[in-house]
């Protein structure tokens, strides 16, 4: 049922546009908001002060826009850059998958599965998997043929890391 408040559809239509420029507005960030966020991907764990010296913000200012790029999800989460080497997992291999049906969320639960990514093509997924060692990776690849809803896969091993970021 359409209640009739005395708007037109043109003033109706016109406000949800600009509400929307407004939002877009709120959640995209600047390029103070872009400066920080650089600061912040060198270096996570700086204070606000320090992140102010490197801007050349107040840091008040820092913290605001910190606390916004979180809100609006522009940060997700403020995490670690591990060595490979260091936590066993240097044995890096990119695997496309065909599948059936879309496959559980459970599937993506694997401590190895780094990044999963539906892709355009021949394939449907593309896995970033990290092990200790080719046995590993091995056990992985036996389990992996249990599972009746993969079609057909094709692997790629890395053979050597030339630049990994987070973001």
């Amino acid at each position: 049922m359409f209640i009739y408040f005395g708007y037109s559809w043109t003033n109706i239509v016109s406000f949800i546009y600009m509400l929307n420029i407004y939002l877009y507005l709120m959640v995209k960030p600047d390029k103070k908001d872009l400066k920080i966020i650089e600061v912040l991907k060198k270096n996570s764990r700086l204070s606000i002060r320090a992140i102010a010296k490197k801007t050349g913000f107040r840091p008040s200012t820092v913290h605001q826009r910190i606390q916004k790029l979180v809100r609006n999800n522009v940060i997700e989460k403020f995490t670690v850059k591990l060595n490979n080497s260091a936590v066993d997992e240097d044995f890096i291999v990119f695997m496309y998958l065909t599948t059936k049906e879309d496959l559980p969320g459970s599937f993506f639960h694997d401590k190895h599965i780094k990044e999963a990514f539906g892709v355009t093509g021949e394939y449907d997924l593309l896995l970033k998997l990290k092990f200790a060692d080719i046995i590993e990776f091995n056990d992985f690849v036996i389990k992996l043929r249990k599972n009746k809803t993969i079609v057909k896969t094709i692997t790629n091993v890395a053979t050597v890391n030339l630049k990994e970021e987070l973001n």
